[in-house]
């Protein structure tokens, strides 16, 4: 028979399972997610330099996803203009050659060789936008599609590019102009090229027109070679600025997650040995529990 005085004994003894069920219930949730707690307000404290810490890691992530495209985009353009460095030498090789024996056999097709290669740098594209043409970027930058087209054409109307420079934010406060137009690099090239189409078409021996027109290429290439140069070396330049940069925002987002890591991951050792000794008090209360829920004023009597 219970006694009307056992229900308060009964009551906290349910009370005190309740709570030991709740604490082993967090182990288990603990053990499953890696977390101390389930949402920002449970941190406590720590809840507003976590969530400090994620939005700046998701700003540092962001700039350094955009570093490594521009990263890509300033190889692609040092490719580019890499390759109609060595198309011009070879075709300034050529002509001296030319110069020196007197005979051209090769040149003209030497010399259309190295146009193409020309056209293809200017035009050179990234996912279908064309690099070197500014922001008029519907069309390529570099119009004339064969030697012949630079006939009578200055460089003025042989680019379509316009003087606007693409530039990318690759850290707070800080921004980097990647963008190269194809007349800045090219107008002196290309004018190499209208002198050369200008002489007419090369047979074996040039004539004297011809070989003077050599000359006053000779000297184009090498003013463009200069321009080009600076330019790509230039291009060096902020592939190294960006890349430093992609480093330290990858460093900073490693701090910042090692500092989010230590507010909200729980510490697997600790959580374990909690479960464990959880799981004894529980099972300990139940026991407990079971013993005095069966006394009696008869187990008295007996």
């Amino acid at each position: 028979m219970t006694r009307v005085a056992t229900i308060a004994m009964h009551r906290t003894l349910f009370d005190a399972i309740g709570r030991s069920q709740a604490r082993l219930a967090a182990s288990q949730v603990q053990l499953a997610t890696g977390k101390k707690a389930g949402d920002f307000a449970a941190l406590g404290i720590d809840a507003v330099p976590t969530l400090s810490a994620r939005s700046l890691i998701a700003r540092q992530e962001a700039h350094g996803a955009l570093s490594n495209r521009l990263g890509t985009t300033l190889a692609i353009q040092d490719s580019a203009l890499g390759g109609a460095e060595d198309a011009m030498m070879r075709l300034r090789t050529e002509m001296l050659t030319v110069i020196g024996t007197g005979r051209a056999a090769a040149l003209q097709g030497a010399i259309e060789e190295a146009f193409q290669h020309f056209r293809v740098a200017m035009n050179a594209e990234e996912g279908g936008q064309p690099l070197f043409a500014g922001s008029a970027t519907d069309k390529p930058p570099f119009k004339p599609a064969a030697l012949a087209d630079t006939i009578g054409v200055p460089a003025s109307g042989a680019f379509t590019n316009d003087a606007v420079k693409a530039s990318a934010r690759v850290a707070d406060g800080l921004d980097v102009q990647y963008g190269i137009a194809a007349s800045e690099v090219g107008g002196t090239l290309y004018e190499a090229f209208r002198t050369i189409a200008e002489a007419g078409p090369i047979g074996e021996v040039p004539t004297a027109a011809q070989s003077a027109a050599f000359n006053v290429a000779i000297g184009q290439i090498n003013d463009g070679l200069t321009t080009l140069r600076s330019a790509n070396a230039e291009n060096g330049r902020r592939q190294a600025q960006v890349e430093t940069l992609a480093v330290r925002a990858d460093e900073k987002s490693l701090l910042l997650h090692q500092l989010i890591s230590r507010n909200e991951d729980a510490d697997m050792a600790q959580v374990a040995s909690d479960l464990t000794q959880r799981e004894t008090i529980l099972q300990a209360s139940y026991a407990t529990y079971a013993k005095l829920s069966q006394l009696s004023l008869l187990n008295f009597l007996r």
